[in-house]
């Protein structure tokens, strides 16, 4: 059902600016498929190490790499619900990775003020065991003054999100963008005390592939009229979007999810319907998921890992008005792990996940290490009533005990 990311660059033409990368790539999978064909079982050799970042190191066994540590990563786009879910799944994010960003679309109502910010970080962590911690955003609002966001950020809120009017989960009461100008004072304000903005970019009223083609002139103005503001251009999905944000100035940079990596739109709609699949923005064309792939091995710091997992309960996505949203959450860092180890470019795992999207908001880079180990597990059918991404495939890859 899901493409081998290894052959992804074989595929399509792609624009002028992804050339370099794809260069790049086509010469460490030539090199790692000389390696992987020469052979079927390498002569054993004496254990190796090699550097993945300063704190990364990977051992090598004979012939196969059994265990890898890297610097515990950040999830940038987390839906951490709220009730049963929160309480039974919060685990799975704080599990694998030092701090995220909690989405405040996920409560009814969303999170508006500081005074909902803070009750609800409480709440994420009291459910996600020590050491985590919740990264809070506020959802932009007509009412959102420069008095609310100076207030919020001097609490400890890091973001605000923007979703347009009625593009996904309670976002119905979003700002329409025709009316965006009238928050350029919290803009301001936010531009002022660094506090960063974050875009759900689909244009209302498009045909759902061309909506964040149509939200890049959005982002433009902004990035034009705000010139040192930190914009986020959240789980982008065409290389529209990566080449936009590429060329835009050092304040815009963008996050990118797994299930985008993957899927394109014949894995939702193209045989059977797969409406754990279904999410928005709709993934796209093999073109733009190439696109994607390019972004996340290029080493370019603009592009980092938000995994946008958002969990329904499964009569919420088997129905005939299915919600939008993909759990990835039980598999985030393993089927990173085996993405990269496909593509032959694990030392671009460790940036992408540990220390790009840190870098961006601001923040110190964890200290702790996450370990994952070589040992093939199959993925639940699911997890407190949610069917989780890849249910019942094998990974091989798992989080150390």
């Amino acid at each position: 059902m899901y493409g081998t990311p290894c052959f992804f660059w074989k595929r399509a033409r792609l624009p002028f600016f992804l050339e370099p990368w794809a260069c790049y790539a086509r010469g460490v999978c030539s090199q790692s498929s000389r390696q992987s064909t020469s052979s079927a079982r390498p002569a054993t050799s004496a254990s190796r190490e090699f550097e993945l970042t300063s704190i990364c190191k990977t051992q090598h066994r004979e012939e196969t790499m059994d265990t890898i540590t890297i610097r515990m990563p950040d999830d940038f786009h987390v839906h951490f619900r709220e009730g049963e879910l929160l309480r039974r799944l919060a685990y799975l994010v704080a599990q694998q990775f030092g701090r995220a960003i909690a989405m405040p679309n996920t409560l009814n109502p969303p999170i508006r003020t500081v005074d909902d910010a803070i009750p609800y970080r409480d709440e994420i962590l009291m459910h996600s065991g020590n050491g985590f911690q919740p990264l809070m955003t506020l959802k932009l609002y007509p009412d959102t003054t420069p008095e609310v966001v100076r207030g919020a950020h001097a609490a400890g809120v890091v973001a605000v999100k923007y979703y347009p009017e009625g593009v996904t989960t309670n976002a119905e009461d979003g700002v329409s963008v025709g009316r965006l100008s009238e928050l350029y004072p919290a803009f301001e304000a936010m531009q002022d005390i660094g506090m960063l903005l974050l875009l759900h970019g689909e244009m209302p009223g498009v045909f759902c592939l061309d909506r964040e083609a149509a939200f890049l002139e959005v982002l433009r103005r902004l990035c034009s009229d705000f010139p040192g503001l930190k914009i986020v251009l959240e789980h982008i999905t065409t290389a529209g979007a990566v080449e936009a944000v590429y060329t835009l100035p050092a304040t815009v940079a963008a996050t990118i999810t797994l299930h985008h990596l993957e899927l394109t739109l014949d894995d939702v709609i193209g045989d059977k319907i797969m409406p754990h699949n279904f999410c928005k923005p709709v993934v796209k064309r093999p073109q733009d998921r190439e696109a994607l792939c390019y972004a996340v091995t290029s080493g370019n710091p603009k592009f980092f890992f938000g995994s946008d997992s958002a969990p329904h309960p499964i009569c919420a996505k088997e129905c005939a008005e299915g919600c939008a949203g993909v759990f990835t959450a039980p598999v985030a860092m393993p089927r990173l792990m085996e993405f990269f180890e496909t593509l032959g470019c694990l030392t671009k795992l460790d940036p992408f996940v540990s220390q790009f999207g840190a870098e961006f908001y601001g923040l110190p880079l964890n200290q702790g290490t996450l370990t994952l180990v070589r040992e093939p597990w199959i993925v639940p059918v699911e997890y407190a009533g949610v069917r989780p991404y890849l249910a019942g495939r094998t990974i091989i890859w798992r989080i150390a005990e």
